[in-house]
């Protein structure tokens, strides 16, 4: 796990970033927009992301699309490594949490790394903890969560760097989901705070 003090210092600039920012997302490495093929809510359910999947959070618990039902959600792919947009849009997620009220517990955050060889169920937690929200983070075998990323249709390339490592490109935008595990609506990032909270607000409501 990082140390306590870097992951305030994290937490503190990918705070400061969506306030004075608007999570303005365009940086390479973690930027891509999803292919999904509605980014409104009138388009078809059916058309939409979304489908069964069995993955494992960080404490070593099945989670499926099952056992998220019941309330609406909000679910984010990225990666534990990722040095902006992904810590960026989960403390977005934290903020909107915190303009809910009273709200905020009708609904979950999700989290799914798109990088099983790196992120353990320890690496996703520790990652999460940075954020004042609770979060449900996801993993689970390489071959489901490929399968997953298709049907969720998010974007997904390993990008190599010099140095040997790797960083990864994907869709960088939430998806939201209504209680009955149905694709709603893709929540833009520059989208001003104001509606977005309205937004979560009728999907709380719905």
């Amino acid at each position: 796990m990082s140390d306590p003090r870097t992951r305030g210092l994290l937490r503190g600039t990918a705070l400061a970033t969506v306030l004075t920012l608007g999570l303005v997302v365009t940086v390479t490495g973690c930027s891509r927009q999803p292919n999904a093929s509605g980014n409104s809510a009138t388009t078809s359910q059916r058309a939409g992301p979304g489908g069964p999947f069995t993955l494992v959070d960080t404490k070593g618990k099945t989670v499926t699309n099952e056992t998220l039902k019941g309330k609406p959600y909000a679910i984010f792919f990225g990666f534990t490594r990722c040095p902006d947009v992904c810590p960026t849009t989960m403390a977005r997620m934290e903020l909107l949490r915190k303009r809910l009220g009273t709200d905020a517990d009708k609904m979950n955050v999700v989290f799914v790394s798109v990088d099983p060889e790196h992120d353990k169920k320890e690496d996703i937690a520790s990652f999460l903890s940075m954020f004042d929200a609770p979060v449900i983070g996801l993993t689970g075998d390489p071959a489901e969560l490929k399968r997953m990323e298709k049907s969720f249709k998010i974007y997904v390339e390993r990008v190599p760097l010099p140095n040997g490592d790797y960083t990864i490109d994907h869709t960088a935008r939430i998806l939201l989901f209504d209680r009955d595990g149905q694709f709603v609506d893709t929540m833009d990032a520059k989208e001003p705070e104001a509606q977005a909270v309205t937004r979560l607000k009728r999907l709380i409501d719905a």
